[in-house]
């Protein structure tokens, strides 16, 4: 009889580490949501301290968007074009419209790398975040305007 109480302890503390190592690899999708509304605002806000803290300076973004003539065309996003379209937020001269959307839909989330996507008012982002120092940051932005716009 003295077995079974010492195997059931045993059983108990296993379940117990078990539990807490899964608690600890829980992936950490706050961090990346956190991270792409940053962006997100900081565009729709004209706020570019959000891009100091979520985006890494030598960020890769590439857009698509509708020439006149309704095909896409495509080109890169720079890390000063970032803090051009902010000052021009804040200028008035680029107005976010009224309820814009910030979807947020995190797609992956690994211990070093994560993925996720933005439905925002311009269209949809497509991120990949890395870690850096134990904060996540945007270092590749793919996006596109609406399929029909």
């Amino acid at each position: 009889m003295p077995l079974r109480p010492a195997l059931l302890a045993a059983g108990l503390s296993l379940l117990a580490l078990s539990t807490r190592a899964s608690a600890q690899a829980a992936p950490d999708t706050a961090g990346v949501r956190l991270a792409v509304l940053d962006y997100v605002e900081g565009f729709y806000e004209g706020d570019s301290t959000r891009f100091l803290r979520s985006v890494r300076p030598e960020v890769d973004k590439f857009g698509f968007w509708h020439d006149k003539d309704g095909s896409y065309k495509g080109g890169p996003f720079t890390w000063e074009q970032f803090f051009g379209f902010a000052r021009n937020v804040r200028a008035g001269k680029i107005k976010t419209p009224p309820n814009a959307p910030k979807d947020v839909t995190i797609l992956d989330v690994q211990d070093q790398t994560a993925a996720a996507k933005v439905r925002a008012w311009w269209g949809t982002d497509y991120f990949l975040l890395g870690r850096y120092e134990g904060r996540w940051m945007i270092r590749h932005v793919l996006w596109q305007e609406p399929a029909t716009k």
